[in-house]
């Protein structure tokens, strides 16, 4: 399945590059987090498949993500052509009104989505906001990675965990990283296309 997956910085030209065909038609769109309701919506339609998303840490408005339609991820596994994708919202909590979460707060939101992935046949491919930590991350608290995602990939080493959250433009952070668990990780800032 080819995946085309976005995060924290809209593309103007993404949806002429699709409409244009120099991006092969994905079978899935999936957000990363940070980015409006009407722009996703937009690049879904463009590429007729159906949109999962978590939220990031600046999705504050959960009723505007409902209203357009896609499926949330966060908490929950969704098998789309075979393929179970698990997702989890938001990032570290470092100050009051943003989707943020202590490690205690995510571990047992990990925990309760260990639940569900051993119920549906595990993960194939995880969706996070934040990285894991170690991989992709930062040591300020805002782009702090969670440890709790580094038990979940060495659990059910998915194929793949596509994040955004750390910028590609702040200079020191790799598009793609692989984990231990032999997980890849891609950071979808921006947008990335891939196949899995």
């Amino acid at each position: 399945m080819d995946i085309l997956a976005i995060s924290d910085k809209e593309d103007s030209l993404l949806s002429a590059r699709i409409e244009r065909a120099q991006i092969k038609g994905p079978g899935v769109v999936v957000s990363c987090g940070d980015l409006r309701p009407g722009y996703l919506d937009c690049i879904a339609t463009t590429a007729n498949a159906p949109l999962l998303f978590v939220r990031g840490n600046h999705d504050t408005d959960e009723r505007g993500y409902l209203d357009m339609g896609g499926t949330p991820l966060d908490g929950d596994v969704v098998r789309i052509d075979g393929l179970n994708f698990a997702g989890l919202d938001g990032s570290y909590a470092y100050r009051e009104g943003i989707v943020g979460f202590t490690e205690g707060e995510m571990r047992g939101k990990v925990l309760l989505l260990a639940a569900k992935a051993l119920a549906r046949g595990g993960i194939d491919v995880l969706v996070t906001h934040a990285p894991p930590r170690g991989y992709g991350d930062l040591d300020d608290l805002p782009h702090r990675g969670f440890k709790c995602f580094n038990w979940l990939l060495d659990r059910f080493r998915p194929r793949l965990l596509l994040h955004g959250h750390t910028h590609l433009d702040y200079g020191i952070i790799p598009r793609e990283l692989q984990h231990p668990s032999g997980t890849r990780i891609v950071n979808a800032f921006g947008f990335w296309t891939g196949e899995i």
